[in-house]
């Protein structure tokens, strides 16, 4: 067969064709467009005319166009629908990918020519978004050791191709574990208190797997997280909990534990080389927050302010496990059961309530026409688009005019080749070409309650917020009108991406957007106005303890990426650095043999290393943003145009602060943050 990743694709918007795409058409194309892209950077820095931003800055942006379409086509799908057999090749590639980007980035001939252009920026005639494009593109070769010398230069390119090999190991160590365990159960009454859909589902997956009269449960969040808050057998809590917290933490081929350290000695050490304190001062040098320091201060702030009503949250949990007439330790395993009833008390509210108005068909519905009444776009869905999976919807996205601005691909089952989580991504990101908009291809990869023989598929209200919130990072990739690829949609400083996808959550508790789609799958009655007003009131139940959780995760990936090399190379024993790193924060009982780190992947295999803060940081963001909405009207079109064209629209092309202020009017406060999560 003929490899389709090697020519131009002929499909509708150029989407991938991933029928035609076999696994061992990936090496070849990849490395042939890695040739193309190399024979590309040599054609700049041989050119003999003098340097200008045409023929150096444009010119490196356009380059390796093809090898990027196929590396993304290749990772998008290790994440979302991987096999063995594209690990490997992940595995292969990614070292060359890594190697090309440092050699680029390191020649010092084409540095040559990006400085000379770069001193010369203020007599230049540049807009604004090609002065953004020169400053990135500067720092990136500084940031990438182009002015280190000899062997400096050398030991810089050999970390970054070491790291990438250890993300991919972490990552696919995790997902193998995920996979490894089942929880089967052959005694019915082992179930009591789980609802009847999540016991459907249990007793359909044991019967794909040949298994009769018997219930499978997984580690995959639509069985792991219900079975959690609602079974009522405390040991099968625990077995579940310790599976779960025990991943790549065994000792054996699986265990992430020597990834970790290797991965942080080796960022300790480049940033090192570039003459940085802690990978952590790289990092965050490109950053609103700036500096580690301001990052401790912002988090240890939330800290004070929460943690003493997380520790009155868990006390009441205690007293209400002796009013149940219960003798026990309040463990990990016990809080999300016994929080879940609680609520259910406290609030007359639980999932179970609330589920049958919260049809996946119907949130979408609802997503979409939210979409549309804030900015004005259309979905189209369109069957015939291609897609790598039979679960996978996709649609044309239409401005007022009707003209397809982008392509949008949805993702919701979990599989046993797509990792945990939800995220966006992208196949191609919007750009300008000439005068033509290049049209984004945005995709959204979650892992939602699946339907059963007996049930559709009914979301609990977090998977709402969740869809609502990963449709909010792809807003920022579909509206985003850049005349650059590298400035477009998502790329943005780490801790302002979160700002699209957390502000799209508020829509979720208010009236006026559940109305549009929260009805009933059976009775096609509307959500009743006095559960919104539940679902409100609970929405602080235990906030405090769910941001003390969120600012452990963010110190312990701080502890981590503010090691100095000397401190690096030092640490030997991963489980006692996370209990250090998490102890002005445990709430609860150390579990022997768990650990946190070794199944990080936000830090250790994505984009999070010594930004995990970010969530926080862009939750005051989107407080004050939203306080805006609320003050004018959740669905006020002019301050959801001046959102559009100041913040999804812009990119990185503009400093985040510089963009929000156009937005807001002025510098945001935490004061919205926190009267939001009931901590004031």
């Amino acid at each position: 067969m003929e490899n389709p990743l090697l020519a131009a694709f002929d499909t509708k918007f150029e989407l991938p064709p991933f029928k035609k795409i076999q696994s061992d058409h990936y090496v070849i194309a990849i490395e042939k467009a890695l040739n193309e892209a190399k024979d590309e950077i040599a054609k700049i820095i041989k050119n003999s005319e003098k340097p200008t931003f045409t023929n150096t800055i444009e010119a490196l942006e356009k380059s390796g166009e093809k090898l990027q379409r196929n590396s993304s086509i290749l990772f998008n799908l290790n994440s979302a629908e991987t096999s063995d057999e594209l690990q490997k090749i992940a595995q292969e590639i990614s070292p060359k990918l890594a190697a090309f980007n440092s050699e680029v980035k390191q020649n010092e001939k084409l540095f040559e020519r990006v400085k000379e252009i770069f001193r010369q920026k203020e007599s230049l005639d540049l807009s604004g978004e090609q002065k953004k494009l020169l400053h990135d593109t500067y720092f990136d070769f500084v940031r990438r050791g182009v002015e280190l010398e000899g062997s400096k230069k050398e030991r810089f390119k050999e970390i970054s191709i070491a790291l990438s090999k250890l993300s991919l190991k972490f990552s696919e160590n995790a997902l193998a574990e995920s996979n490894a365990f089942e929880m089967v159960i052959t005694n019915e009454t082992d179930l009591a208190g789980l609802p009847d859909d999540v016991k459907g589902r249990a007793k359909e997956l044991a019967m794909q797997k040949g298994n009769e009269n018997t219930w499978i449960f997984t580690l995959q969040a639509p069985s792991y997280i219900p079975f959690m808050e609602y079974a009522d057998n405390r040991s099968l809590r625990e077995e579940m909990y310790k599976a779960y917290m025990t991943k790549c933490f065994k000792g054996d081929d699986r265990d992430n534990q020597e990834v970790i350290l290797k991965t942080i000695r080796l960022k300790a050490e480049l940033a090192s080389l570039l003459g940085y304190k802690t990978f952590a001062h790289y990092v965050l040098e490109q950053r609103m927050a700036e500096s580690p320091d301001k990052v401790r201060t912002f988090l240890d702030d939330l800290l004070r302010k929460s943690l003493p009503k997380a520790k009155e949250e868990v006390e009441e949990i205690k007293e209400f496990i002796k009013s149940e007439g219960e003798d026990i330790e309040l463990q990990r395993w016990d809080w999300s059961y016994y929080s879940e009833k609680l609520r259910k008390e406290k609030y007359a509210l639980d999932d179970e309530l609330v589920k049958p108005y919260f049809k996946l068909e119907n949130v979408i519905a609802g997503v979409f026409t939210t979409a549309e009444k804030l900015y004005g776009i259309s979905f189209r869905p369109n069957d015939d688009l291609e897609v790598y999976h039979e679960d996978v919807k996709a649609y044309e996205v239409l401005n007022e005019s009707g003209d397809v601005v982008s392509v949008f691909l949805a993702d919701f089952f979990p599989r046993e080749g797509k990792r945990d989580g939800a995220w966006m991504t992208s196949y191609r990101s919007q750009r300008y070409d000439g005068n033509s908009r290049v049209i984004p291809q945005v995709s959204i990869v979650c892992n939602f309650t699946p339907s059963s023989s007996t049930h559709p598929s009914l979301l609990k209200f977090n998977e709402v917020k969740t869809l609502f919130h990963e449709f909010g990072h792809a807003l920022h990739g579909m509206l985003a009108d850049t005349h650059y690829q590298s400035l477009s949609g998502t790329s943005v400083y780490w801790d302002f991406v979160e700002l699209p996808s957390q502000i799209m959550e508020n829509w979720c508790y208010e009236k006026e957007c559940l109305d549009l789609f929260a009805r009933h799958y059976e009775t096609g009655e509307l959500i009743p106005e006095d559960l919104i007003d539940r679902i409100k009131k609970s929405s602080t139940y235990h906030e405090a303890f769910a941001t003390v959780r969120q600012l452990s995760f963010g110190l312990l990936d701080m502890a981590w990426h503010s090691l100095t090399l000397e401190e690096a190379n030092a640490t030997s024993d991963v489980s006692d650095f996370e209990e250090n790193a998490f102890s002005s924060t445990d709430l609860f009982p150390k579990v022997e043999g768990t650990n946190m780190s070794v199944q990080f992947s936000h830090i250790f295999a994505g984009g999070y290393a010594a930004g995990y803060y970010s969530y926080k940081w862009a939750e005051v963001l989107d407080a004050d943003a939203f306080s805006l909405f609320k003050e004018r009207g959740v669905f006020d079109r002019q301050t959801a145009t001046a959102f559009k064209e100041h913040i999804l629209s812009k990119g990185g092309t503009e400093h985040p602060m510089t963009l929000y202020k156009k937005f807001r009017g002025q510098e945001p406060t935490p004061d919205a943050l926190l009267k939001r999560a009931g901590l004031v």
